[in-house]
């Protein structure tokens, strides 16, 4: 569905001509820009008109996106969580209510959506926010958020077409499969009601020990996640959803998990802008809406010690000023480790003044309100400051036509899941499995042997194991822990005694020492070993010597059944390495049959 920004200004043209057009102290929205013709000024006028009749409470309240629990507005079967986890109100009504709140996220967790999705539950819930939030005493659209990146953060799920990932996407060079798979998530977000997504990613992961990053990028090369990132920026704008290029200033290179710690990223200021924000910039060129900060350290850009989210000179000198960004800059969750350098209390604020417009996800929804309150009501903070980016918000509010449309019709959930989409996902998924080593031209697999497969039971042995006995093939399987016990590796050593070939599904193996063993323990047993890696790439630098070696970039089950296709050779191999995985294969290698 287009939404279409004139809609709402017809009713107010001849009102807000009359209007005085007051300017910001930071210029950039002055009226009297010379490029800017009647109907930016119109647009201008009524963001303003908006602002002066808000109350500081409902414009703080316009700074913040949270999460709730409930599978409702007013669910009364999560009311306690909600108080329990500090959500500051028992359901989404109140809190709307009592905050003024800009936004909502939406998770799996929180039971806003169902795993699998409930497509009709959650456009309706939607719409209920929406209603809430009309009915207030100033009327303003959420943004209803989610994480749809693709592959293994995907908060819509079956029915929902689910692809293979950004790196997937990375291993078959397309821009225009980046674009397609862009264009039906965003086709299907907006038909439940969700206008903004946190995504693409337009990290260069660079690190084989990345542990939070990894698969989630396109790739280590910094023009392949500049060229994909680009195309999926586009493609979610045509669909009338808010795309979020993150995690600026780049997260591709550290081992720390920002969720749990706080990373530092020591490149040079040369590397930085030849690599870490290129894809940023190109997003920015083509007009991305908004970009997510990053929970890291970066003393190239400021050798203070605070985060990106929380530096001045990262997000008002390089982002606004140096590369010339206009949109909205919108933190990482403030309940991640690597936000929490500051007071509880402060983190919200120090957030605030260091450049965000948006306060994502804030663990304690009062505490983080009052806090920013607080500040503007003693002067810490100026009101000035608020308007600037309530305008902001407002703005892209409009932009995307939320005044004018704000519900989204229940019937469009018809577009989620077809088998258009589903197909697409496969075709992707086909192309992007990547075969590394192929010795004695072991794969595809022939039908005169045994097969054993085993491995952490989140690379899905027992699926692939499935799928493989569907083609015919005498296929037995055992999973085991993500990091396998020793009591596990020795049944699936004993197993495999008994097979003719050994298939491995290792999941981050380069970073698991237990999964080593496992792999080494099978390479014992004289037996030929394959190992699909069902995420990051990079696990046979632990374990070079087996036989056969190939990457799939994720787990989900459109990428298994991709991976059962090239086993028996249906498919024949085409993806390329988006990375070089070190000492061993470069960029771009590959094999095919």
């Amino acid at each position: 569905m287009k939404k279409r920004l004139f809609a709402i200004l017809s009713s107010f043209l001849l009102i807000l001509m009359s209007l005085p057009m007051t300017s910001f102290a930071n210029g950039w929205d002055d009226p009297t820009h010379p490029g800017w013709g009647d109907g930016e000024k119109v647009k201008h006028g009524w963001i303003v008109n908006k602002i002066n009749h808000m109350t500081l409470e409902e414009k703080i309240g316009q700074l913040f996106v949270i999460h709730m629990y409930g599978k409702t507005p007013t669910d009364p079967n999560y009311e306690d969580t909600n108080l329990r986890m500090n959500r500051g109100a028992k359901n989404f009504e109140k809190a709307i209510e009592k905050y003024h709140i800009g936004g909502v996220i939406y998770f799996n967790w929180t039971g806003n959506i169902g795993t699998p999705i409930d497509t009709t539950q959650v456009n309706a819930l939607s719409n209920g926010l929406q209603d809430i939030a009309m009915d207030q005493r100033m009327p303003i659209p959420l943004f209803v958020s989610t994480d749809q990146e693709g592959g293994i953060v995907q908060r819509i799920t079956s029915p929902g077409t689910v692809f293979p990932g950004n790196m997937a996407l990375g291993a078959t060079r397309s821009t225009e499969y980046a674009a397609q798979s862009a264009a039906i998530m965003g086709e299907e977000l907006s038909s439940l009601g969700i206008n903004m997504n946190f995504a693409p990613v337009a990290d260069v992961n660079v690190n084989p020990e990345n542990p939070v990053i990894g698969v989630r990028s396109f790739s280590e090369d910094p023009d392949l996640v500049s060229d994909l990132t680009v195309a999926q920026v586009q493609a979610y704008e045509d669909q009338s959803v808010i795309p979020t290029a993150k995690h600026f200033p780049g997260h591709g290179d550290t081992n720390v998990d920002s969720h749990y710690g706080l990373p530092i990223i020591n490149h040079d200021l040369e590397t930085l802008h030849n690599v870490d924000l290129k894809p940023f910039q190109a997003a920015i060129e083509n007009g991305i809406d908004a970009i997510m900060t990053a929970h890291i350290v970066v003393p190239a850009l400021d050798d203070s010690g605070l985060p990106a989210t929380l530096s001045k000179p990262i997000l008002q000198g390089l982002l606004r000023e140096e590369m010339g960004f206009e949109g909205l800059i919108v933190t990482d969750s403030l309940g991640m480790s690597g936000a929490n350098v500051v007071e509880p209390d402060r983190v919200a604020v120090e957030a605030f003044k260091a450049g965000n417009d948006i306060l994502l996800n804030p663990p304690n929804v009062e505490v983080a309100y009052n806090s920013v309150l607080e500040a503007v009501q003693s002067g810490e903070i100026s009101e000035d400051r608020v308007n600037e980016s309530v305008y902001r918000i407002l703005k892209a509010k409009m932009e995307k036509g939320l005044f004018g449309d704000t519900y989204t019709d229940p019937s469009e959930v018809e577009n989620i899941g077809t088998e258009e989409n589903l197909a697409k996902a496969t075709e992707i998924a086909n192309k992007s499995i990547t075969l590394v080593k192929n010795e004695n031209n072991l794969l595809p697999l022939q039908d005169d042997g045994s097969l054993f497969i085993t491995g952490p039971s989140a690379g899905d042995p027992d699926y692939l194991s499935d799928l493989l006995r569907e083609k015919g093939y005498d296929s037995s399987d055992y999973a085991t822990n993500t990091s396998p016990s020793s009591n596990q590796i020795a049944e699936a050593t004993s197993r495999a005694a008994d097979a003719d070939k050994v298939i491995v599904t290792t999941y981050t193996a380069n970073t698991n020492n237990a999964q080593q063993r496992l792999v080494e323990s099978l390479m014992e047993t004289g037996k030929p070993v394959i190992v699909t890696a069902v995420r990051n790439p990079y696990d046979i630098m632990a374990f070079p010597e087996v036989n056969g070696y190939l990457a799939t970039y994720g787990n989900r089950d459109v990428s298994i059944e991709a991976l059962a296709r090239v086993l028996s050779g249906e498919v024949n191999p085409e993806g390329k390495l988006p990375v070089t995985i070190p000492e061993l294969y470069e960029f771009g290698d590959y094999l095919s049959y």
